[in-house]
C-alpha cells in the first residue's frame, strides 16, 4: 500500500478503543480499552497494522515510523521516570505482536528489550536482586537470538538444560546469579556463531529490530498455515505493541498468569486460569513449568486475587463474553497485560451464549451469533462409552473436549506423513509450541505431559476443535526415542492411544465409542444421563428454537430412501431436496438395468422399463409416506449408463478366458459390446442426464409414471403426497421442454387411471454454466430451479473432483490460491456470480420460481450465508447435517437483520 505522509502510525494506549481492531489489532485495542477503563495497564504504545503493511509490501518501514516512535518512546520515558537501556535504572519494554484475530502463538514476542552488558548491572541494582536482572537478561538474549536473529531455539534450551544438569537441579529458578552469568555468556556466543554477528547492546537498536521482527512473523509459515486454517484473510497485517515492562520473576511474591472469567472447556461458572511464581508470561504459555490452578493465588497473594476477581468481573460485564485475560504480579502489585473474548469449546460456546442471555448481558438474536455450524458438528461427533472395558493410562487436564483415537506419533513431520496416509495418529509431546501446528492439524488429537488449560497446545486445540489433554504428569514423553513410558507400560510410536478431552483420561488401545448426547436429542430421545449433558442438550435446544424461529432458508434434506428420510425429518429437515433415483437401480436391479440397456428392440425395452416401473413405484410410495406433508424432490436419472455395467476390464478377461475355454456365455458377449459402445473418455461430460432421457425412448416416462402412480395411491391413503420432478444437466430450455412435454402427459393418464387429482411440479438442476447464463429461457419451462454445485463447481473449474483433489488441491492450498477447497465451501467470486446471475434471470421470468440448491454446500456454513444472501428459497443436505444448516439459516437471517437495523 502507498504510505500517506499525513497518516498516523503509533497511538499510545490512551488513544484508542476496543473498536479499533483493524487499525491496532486485538491485543493495542484492549490494552487502550483497559486503559480507558482505569486498569492497571503498565504504559505503551502500539505500532499500527497500516505500518506493517507498508513494511511487507516496500520491505522497509513508513518513512515517518521512526519519528513517530521515538515522540512515543520520550514521552513513555517521560512517564516513567527512566530511560530505555540507561546503565543506572533502565526502562524495559516488551515487543509484541497482535493482530485483529487471535492467533494465539503464531506470530512473534521479545521481551525485557533494553537489556545489554552494562544495563543488567543498573536493573540488578533497582531492583534488589542480581538473579532477577541475569535471569531477565538470559531471556532477551534466548527469544532475541531465535525470533529475531533466526538462530535454532534448541541450541539455548541444551545450553539451559546442561545448565541445570551441571548444577544438579531440574528447574531454571534453581540456577543462581552466577550460574545464569555463565550462560548469558553462553548464549551471547551461540548468537555470535550461529547468527554471524554479536547480540546487539544499543537499546534502540534492539527495539527496532524486535519491530522488524514481529512484521516479518506475519508471513511466517507458521502464521499462514494458521491463518488458512481458521480462514483469517493474510492481508491484514500485525499491530506490535511496545509495553513498559512489569516483572514476574522478581522472587516468590512474584508471578504471572492466564485467567478465564469461565471455563473455556465447559462453560461454567468459577475461577479458571494458571498461575506461576517467579516467572515471566511465556513461561506459562510455553508449558516449561507446570503451574497451580488459579485458585491457588487466594492463598499466595489474597489482595491481588481479590482485585484479579473484581477486574475479571468487570470485563466480563464489559465485553458481555467470556474474557481471556494475562497478567503479572510484581511484588504484590498486580498489572493487567492482555484481555481479549476467549477462544472456548463447542460445547462452552452454547452453554456461555444461554448463560450471557440468563443474565441480561446479551439477547437471543447476540446469543445466536455467538455459536456456529462448525461448533454445533462438534457436538454431534462420537463420546466414549463409559461401560466398555478400557486400559487407563493416566490423566491430564481436559483441554478441549472430544474423543480422539489414533496411532501416537512424537513429532509434527511424522504426525503429517502418516496422516496423509489415511492414518490416524494422536500427536504426543512434552509441550507443543507453534512449530507444531501442521503436526496439530493432521492429528485427531493432541497430548501433553506438560502444561494447562492455558498452554500453547490447549488454546490452539480449542481454537480448532480439536481433542486436547495437557500436563497428563504420569506420561514420561521422550520424543528422542519415540516412546512414552507409564510405570512399567511402555508405549511406542504406532500403538493406538485414545484420549478423552473431557476427563483428562488417557487410555491404551482404542476405546469404542457411542452416539453424543446431542445427536440423542435430535435423534428425539433426551440424554438422560450427566446433568452436565442435560445442561449442554438444553443449550443447544434454546439457541436451535430461535435459529428456526427466525430464519427464512428452509432446510431439505438428501435422502434417497424411506429410512434416511425418517432420520432427516427428525433432524428437522422440511422435505427432501435431492432424492438420487440411480440409487434405486443398484443391487438386484442392475439385470434389469442391464436388459434395458441391451434392448435391440422396442418390445424388449419395454419389458425392461415395465418390469422396473413397480419397483421404482413401490420406492417412491415408501419415500412419499415417510415425507407425507413435505415436498420430495424427485431427480430422474442422472449417471451415465456405464456405471450400472460391469467394469469394462474385469468384463474383457472374463470373455477371454470364457472364449479360450470355448464356452463363451452370449450375455456377457452381448454385454461387453453395450460396454464398449457406451464406454466415454469423459462420461461426467457425455451421455448422462437429460440426454440419457431424450436417448433412451421410455426410460424418463416410465420414472415419472412411478411418480405419479406412488403420488396417486399415496393420496387415495389419505395422505399428501408432494412429489417435484427434477430434470438433470440441462444446457438449453429445449431440452427441459421435450421432458416436460412427456411428463405433463404421463401424468394426465394416471390422473385418469386413478381418479385422482395431481399437483406435481417440474423443474431442473442447474449445474451447467450455460443453464446458469440462459435461466431467464430455462424459467419459462421450469417452476423450480435447484442448484447442482457440485456439478457446477467441477464445470466452472474444469475440475474432475475425483482426481484434483488427490492430485494438486494439497499444494493449491499450501500455495495459497485456495483458502479452502470449492468445493467444501462455494465459490462466490466464480461459482457463486453464475448463482446470483440464474437466480437474478429465472425470478424476473418467473417471480415464483422456488429456488434451492442440493450439492454438498447446502450444509456447509459458510455457504449457507451465501446463500441467505442471493434469495434462494431452501438448501439441501445430508441428514446429519441438517441441524448445521438450521443453525446457519437462523444465524444469516439475524445477521441480515442485525446489518440492515445498523
Amino acid at each position: 500500500m502507498s504510505e500517506n505522509k499525513d497518516q498516523k502510525f503509533v497511538y499510545d494506549f490512551t488513544e484508542g478503543n476496543r473498536d479499533l481492531k483493524d487499525l491496532l489489532g486485538g491485543k493495542g485495542a484492549n490494552l487502550a480499552e483497559m486503559t480507558n477503563l482505569g486498569l492497571p495497564v503498565p504504559p505503551g504504545f502500539t505500532i499500527t497494522t497500516e505500518a506493517c503493511k507498508v513494511y511487507l509490501e516496500s520491505g522497509t518501514a513508513p518513512a515517518a515510523l521512526r519519528e513517530e516512535v521515538s515522540a512515543h518512546l520520550a514521552a513513555l520515558e517521560a512517564k516513567m521516570g527512566k530511560k530505555l537501556g540507561q546503565s543506572d535504572d533502565p526502562l524495559l519494554v516488551s515487543v509484541r505482536s497482535g493482530a485483529k484475530f487471535s492467533m494465539p502463538g503464531m506470530m512473534d514476542t521479545v521481551l525485557n528489550i533494553g537489556l545489554s552488558d552494562e544495563s543488567v548491572t543498573g536493573l540488578a541494582s533497582q531492583a534488589g536482586d542480581e538473579r532477577f536482572a541475569w535471569d531477565s537478561y538470559r531471556r532477551l538474549i534466548q527469544m532475541f537470538g531465535k525470533t529475531v536473529l533466526g538462530v535454532e531455539g534448541e541450541l539455548f534450551e541444551d545450553a539451559l538444560d546442561e545448565a541445570k544438569a551441571a548444577k544438579k537441579v531440574t528447574v531454571d529458578t534453581d540456577l543462581d546469579a552466577a550460574d545464569l552469568k555463565k550462560l548469558v555468556k553462553h548464549f551471547k556466543k551461540i548468537v555470535a556463531k550461529e547468527a554471524g554477528r554479536e547480540f546487539p547492546q544499543d537499546a534502540r537498536e534492539q527495539m527496532d529490530l524486535a519491530v522488524e521482527a514481529v512484521f516479518n512473523s506475519w508471513n511466517t509459515d507458521r502464521a499462514k498455515l494458521y491463518r488458512r486454517q481458521e480462514r483469517i484473510p493474510s492481508d491484514l497485517g500485525t499491530a506490535v505493541n511496545i509495553c513498559s515492562m512489569v516483572f514476574g520473576n522478581l522472587g516468590p511474591d512474584s508471578g504471572t498468569g492466564v485467567a478465564f472469567t469461565r471455563d473455556p472447556a465447559s462453560g461454567h461458572a468459577g475461577v479458571y486460569g494458571d498461575y506461576l511464581q517467579n516467572a515471566q508470561g511465556e513461561d506459562v504459555v510455553a508449558g516449561i513449568r507446570n503451574t497451580v490452578p488459579l485458585a491457588d493465588l487466594e492463598a499466595i497473594d489474597k489482595a491481588s486475587y481479590d482485585q484479579l476477581m473484581t477486574i475479571m468481573t468487570t470485563l466480563e460485564n464489559h465485553y458481555k463474553d467470556l474474557c481471556d485475560i494475562e497478567f503479572t504480579i510484581e511484588r504484590g502489585q498486580l498489572w493487567m497485560l492482555q484481555t481479549r473474548v476467549g477462544k472456548r469449546t463447542a460445547g462452552a460456546a452454547f452453554r456461555i451464549a444461554t448463560q450471557l442471555v440468563d443474565q441480561g448481558l446479551i439477547d437471543e438474536a447476540e446469543a445466536l451469533q455467538r455459536v456456529t455450524g462448525h461448533q454445533l458438528a462438534q457436538l454431534m461427533f462420537p463420546r466414549f462409552d463409559e461401560g466398555a472395558k478400557t486400559t487407563l493410562l493416566g490423566r491430564g487436564i481436559a483441554a478441549s473436549p472430544g474423543a480422539a483415537v489414533g496411532k501416537a506419533v512424537f513429532d509434527s513431520y511424522t504426525a503429517v506423513k502418516w496422516s496423509r496416509s489415511g492414518e490416524k495418529v494422536i500427536l504426543i509431546r512434552r509441550e507443543t509450541n507453534p512449530d507444531d501446528l501442521d503436526g496439530m492439524i493432521a492429528s485427531e488429537g493432541i497430548l501433553t505431559s506438560r502444561g494447562g488449560k492455558t498452554s500453547h497446545a490447549a488454546v490452539v486445540a480449542r481454537g480448532m476443535g480439536k481433542t486436547c489433554v495437557c500436563g497428563a504428569e504420569e506420561l514420561d514423553v521422550d520424543t528422542k526415542r519415540r516412546r512414552m513410558t507409564v510405570g512399567d507400560t511402555v508405549i511406542e510410536e504406532g500403538d493406538v492411544v485414545s484420549i478423552d478431552g473431557s476427563t483428562g483420561k488417557v487410555y491404551l488401545g482404542e476405546v469404542p465409542v457411542v452416539p453424543s448426547p446431542v445427536v440423542e436429542y435430535f435423534e428425539g430421545r433426551m440424554h438422560a444421563g450427566a446433568d452436565d449433558a442435560d445442561e449442554l442438550v438444553a443449550a443447544v435446544h434454546r439457541i436451535m428454537a430461535y435459529a428456526d424461529r427466525v430464519r427464512r432458508l428452509r432446510v431439505r434434506a438428501n435422502a434417497d430412501n424411506a429410512e434416511d428420510a425418517l432420520r432427516a425429518r427428525r433432524f428437522g429437515a422440511q422435505g427432501i431436496g435431492l432424492c438420487r433415483t440411480e440409487h434405486m437401480f443398484l443391487g438386484e436391479r442392475r439385470e434389469l438395468v442391464e436388459r434395458l440397456i441391451l434392448a435391440d428392440t422396442d418390445g424388449e425395452r419395454e419389458e425392461a422399463l415395465s418390469a422396473l416401473l413397480p419397483l421404482q413405484k413401490k420406492d417412491f410410495v415408501e419415500l412419499f409416506e415417510a415425507m407425507d406433508g413435505l415436498p420430495v424432490t424427485v431427480r430422474l436419472l442422472d449417471p451415465p449408463l456405464h456405471e450400472f455395467l460391469p467394469d469394462i476390464t474385469e468384463l474383457s478377461v472374463r470373455v477371454a478366458l470364457a472364449e479360450s475355454r470355448q464356452d463363451a456365455n452370449e450375455n456377457d458377449l452381448r454385454l461387453l459390446q453395450a460396454v464398449h459402445k457406451l464406454h466415454e473418455q469423459n462420461p461426467m461430460l457425455g451421455l448422462r442426464g437429460v440426454r440419457l432421457g431424450l436417448v433412451i425412448p421410455g426410460l424418463f416416462k416410465m420414472q415419472v409414471r412411478a411418480i405419479a402412480e406412488a403420488a396417486a395411491e399415496r393420496k387415495n391413503a389419505k395422505g399428501d403426497p408432494r412429489a417435484e420432478i427434477m430434470v438433470p444437466l440441462v444446457g438449453t430450455v429445449q431440452e427441459l421442454e421435450i421432458v416436460r412435454e412427456e411428463a405433463v402427459q404421463v401424468i394426465a393418464e394416471v390422473e385418469a387411471a386413478t381418479g385422482t387429482s395431481l399437483k406435481l411440479s417440474i423443474g431442473t438442476m442447474i449445474e451447467l454454466p450455460r443453464a446458469a447464463l440462459t435461466a431467464a429461457q430455462i424459467a419459462e419451462a421450469a417452476q423450480f430451479f435447484s442448484f447442482g454445485t457440485n456439478d457446477l463447481t467441477q464445470t466452472v473449474w474444469g475440475f474432475s473432483r475425483d482426481d484434483v483433489e488427490a492430485s494438486f488441491f494439497t499444494a493449491y492450498l499450501e500455495k495459497g490460491i485456495f483458502g479452502v477447497s470449492p468445493f467444501e465451501t462455494i465459490d462466490k467470486d466464480g461459482v457463486g456470480s453464475l448463482v446470483r446471475h440464474a437466480v437474478e434471470q429465472g425470478r424476473a421470468t418467473r417471480p415464483d420460481l422456488k429456488l434451492g440448491v442440493c450439492g454438498e454446500h447446502g450444509g456447509d456454513p459458510e455457504s449457507v450465508h451465501f446463500f441467505h444472501e442471493v434469495g434462494l428459497d431452501y438448501v439441501s443436505c445430508s441428514p446429519f447435517r441438517i441441524p448445521v444448516a438450521r443453525l446457519e439459516a437462523g444465524r444469516a437471517a439475524a445477521e441480515a437483520k442485525g446489518s440492515d437495523s445498523r
